[in-house]
């Protein structure tokens, strides 16, 4: 049996899936990492060797709110350089010790893409957290890519494809509007075959706006919160092999 951790898209409510992997790491080490989105970043980070204090003090330190930098182009309202500057970081920093998938989205096509291991390149992980309408698509090899997340924020189909036979799924963005959003996009999904347990927020994270915008207190309480969901899941379900 191939057990996955699969994180979920979320924009800053990436901070949440930190705190749920505190929790987990205690006592539970997955095969391979799937991720999109924020997921992807922090996906890449656990599946090169980052430990908890380091991916805590990645989320809090302040220079991440610089991401998102407003600016207008033609193909949305933020400034690609300082999010393109952080996925060369985490790519020197990090290298996958363990199998590793993130998913992105074809534009203008709209085809979603598992890119794994070491086909991965910085510009896949800048394209992984190339918001729609935000970001500027990420051209690599003759064709354009954008955040996976558009394309389904929990990419079980890609850990399934990947060989998992199990999947823990965590995923930040259970609330109302992101289930209709995935829906309407009808997002790729995995066979019957796989065995999923889900993890979410155990209450709301937050609003659309705090989904991009950073802040300490918003950080520290995410992680604070994804930990103790972490501890529930683990506690409650005892599904969870170390």
């Amino acid at each position: 049996m191939s057990v996955a951790l699969v994180l979920s898209a979320g924009g800053m409510f990436g901070a949440w899936e930190v705190g749920v992997w505190k929790a987990l790491s205690e006592r539970f080490q997955p095969d391979l990492i799937v991720g999109a989105s924020a997921g992807a970043w922090n996906g890449w980070s656990i599946a090169g060797g980052c430990t908890i204090e380091e991916l805590v003090a990645e989320w809090m330190d302040p220079h991440t709110a610089q991401i998102m930098q407003p600016g207008l182009h033609r193909f949305g309202v933020l400034r690609p350089g300082m999010l393109h500057e952080r996925a060369r970081s985490l790519f020197r920093r990090f290298q996958p010790r363990i199998p590793f998938g993130l998913t992105l989205a074809e534009v203008p096509r709209l085809r979603p893409c598992l890119v794994r291991d070491r086909e991965i390149t910085w510009q896949h992980l800048a394209a992984a957290c190339s918001i729609p309408f935000g970001f500027p698509p990420v051209r690599i090899g003759g064709k354009q890519y954008v955040d996976g997340g558009l394309l389904g924020a929990l990419p079980l189909w890609a850990a399934e494809e990947m060989g998992a036979t199990r999947a823990i799924a965590v995923n930040a963005l259970n609330t109302l509007p992101f289930r209709v959003l995935h829906k309407v996009m009808r997002a790729r999904r995995p066979t019957a075959a796989l065995e999923v347990t889900l993890i979410e927020p155990s209450t709301p994270l937050g609003s659309l706006r705090s989904a991009v915008v950073w802040s300490r207190a918003n950080i520290e309480r995410w992680i604070a919160q994804g930990e103790c969901d972490g501890k529930q899941a683990a506690g409650a379900g005892a599904t969870l092999h170390p």
